[in-house]
């Protein structure tokens, strides 16, 4: 089968976006202190760092890195057909 359910669909992205973050962190821990004690005003105070965090973010997450991590997981599932979920590293 070459198709992910719903549920591995919505685990690969959780799992991709946890990993995103973690790669990211250093951009996202300056974002959140940069928007730290700010309302209204991180949207002009922090764009800048907002930005970086979404370039970092895309890096993981845009459509190709998805489809090639999609893929890996479907590799791994016909390996160990017996296996509940294959991991991801």
């Amino acid at each position: 089968m070459n198709a992910l359910s719903r549920r591995e669909e919505d685990t690969l992205l959780k799992v991709t976006k946890a990993r995103a973050l973690r790669e990211c962190d250093t951009v996202v821990k300056a974002f959140a202190a940069c928007a730290s004690g700010r309302t209204v005003s991180v949207a002009w105070a922090c764009k800048d760092q907002l930005k970086v965090v979404q370039e970092c973010m895309v890096q993981f997450t845009a459509p190709e890195p998805m489809e090639a991590i999609r893929k890996e997981y479907l590799r791994l599932r016909a390996q160990n057909p017996d296996s509940p979920e294959p991991i991801l590293k």
